[in-house]
Formats: structure tokens, C-alpha cells, sequence
């Protein structure tokens, strides 16, 4: 069995990575270590998220997918978590959520254990995997109301200029481009996306 761990932030200047060392310890805990990490930054409405499906495509039967929570794998319509589910269900892979108690079984020993129990285990954990889904999902959906109704508001007061860019990372991006760092090492040390270090220089070159 390999563990695989998955990461992912929603916008280019979130930190992917910040849950990293949190699934280390989770996974050292139940003894077990990570082979490897799949890190993006996209949002986790969108089905199509490359490293996701790299990680898919690189595991095998048995192998384990480990997430920081269920909203890190899944805020899809449910049309696209069906399609997910089935993906992952067809490559026999185990998602272990440290916000799901019930999937931590997955790491441990199962000698011993009749067939039923694992089925049954194997069910529970499906129906609440299921349950976090759609809590994701309703989660991302209010948020998104909240703030175009926020922009809205905003508009209506001729107050709405757009979001604002983070002057702080960019001077971060500045600060290591002037240290002679590329700008694939620039988004490395600051923690955000390339795309991102680049148009931070081309609004302050």
C-alpha cells in the first residue's frame, strides 16, 4: 500500500502546501509515511484539477489517497463528485480524510477482521464521505452568494473597485526577483503559483 496525499488551495496566493507536515504526522502516527505529494492550487468546484488525476493515474489497487479534509478532494456539483467517485472507485484506491475518523481504518491492520465488518465499515464510510461532499459543496455555493450579494451591495454604493491585489506578496516576489532568484524559485520561496509571481512583475516591474 503507498499513501499518496493530496493538497490543494483555491486561489494562487493561498499556500497549497500549508497541511503538509499535518498529513506527515497523521500518517507517521499510524505508521505509515507518505510516498508522495500531489500539490495545485485550483478550485475544488472544478473536476478537471491535473495533479489530482496525476496522483489517480500514478496509484494502484489498495493504494491510499490522504486529504486534510473532504473539502480539499470535493466542492463538485454532484453530477462531478459521481464522476470522481467512479474514478476512484475503478482504480480501487482508498480516500483517508483526517475530518473522517470512520476512513482511519484504512491504515490500520485489518487481520482478523471478518468480511462483513470490513463491508460495513467500508459502506459508513462511503455514505459520510458522501455527506462531507455535499456540506462542501452547499459551503462553496453560500459563500459565493454571500459575495455577490457583498459585490452587489458594493456596486449599488459605487463603492465595488474589484479585489484588491496582495501588496504584501508582491513585494515579497519583488524583494527575490532583486536577490537574483528565477521566477520558478521566486514562486517556490514565497508560496504561491508562477502565474501569479509573473503578474505580480508585470503590474511592478
Amino acid at each position: 500500500m503507498f499513501i499518496r496525499a493530496y493538497l490543494r488551495a483555491s486561489t494562487d496566493s493561498q499556500d497549497a502546501s500549508r497541511a503538509k507536515q499535518s498529513l506527515i504526522d497523521f500518517a507517521s502516527e499510524h505508521d505509515h509515511k507518505i510516498a508522495a505529494f500531489y500539490i495545485e492550487n485550483e478550485s475544488g468546484s472544478k473536476l478537471d484539477r491535473p495533479e489530482l488525476f496525476r496522483l489517480l493515474e500514478d496509484s494502484h489497487e489498495g493504494d491510499v489517497l490522504l486529504i486534510e479534509g473532504v473539502d480539499r478532494l470535493s466542492r463538485l456539483s454532484q453530477e462531478d463528485w459521481a464522476s470522481l467517485k467512479a474514478t476512484i472507485a475503478a482504480k480501487k484506491v482508498t480516500v483517508v480524510s483526517l475530518d473522517l475518523s470512520t476512513s482511519h481504518t484504512a491504515l490500520k491492520a485489518t487481520d482478523g477482521m471478518d468480511d462483513f465488518t470490513k463491508g460495513m465499515i467500508a459502506a459508513v464510510n462511503g455514505m459520510l464521505l458522501d455527506m462531507l461532499a455535499v456540506v462542501a459543496r452547499k459551503d462553496y455555493e453560500d459563500r459565493r452568494r454571500r459575495q455577490a450579494q457583498g459585490i452587489e451591495k458594493a456596486k449599488n454604493k459605487a463603492a465595488y473597485k474589484g479585489r484588491p491585489a496582495d501588496q504584501e506578496l508582491h513585494a515579497r516576489i519583488k524583494a527575490c526577483r532583486a536577490s537574483g532568484n528565477s521566477l520558478r524559485d521566486t514562486a517556490t520561496i514565497v508560496g504561491c503559483a508562477l502565474s501569479t509571481v509573473q503578474r505580480a512583475l508585470k503590474q511592478h516591474p
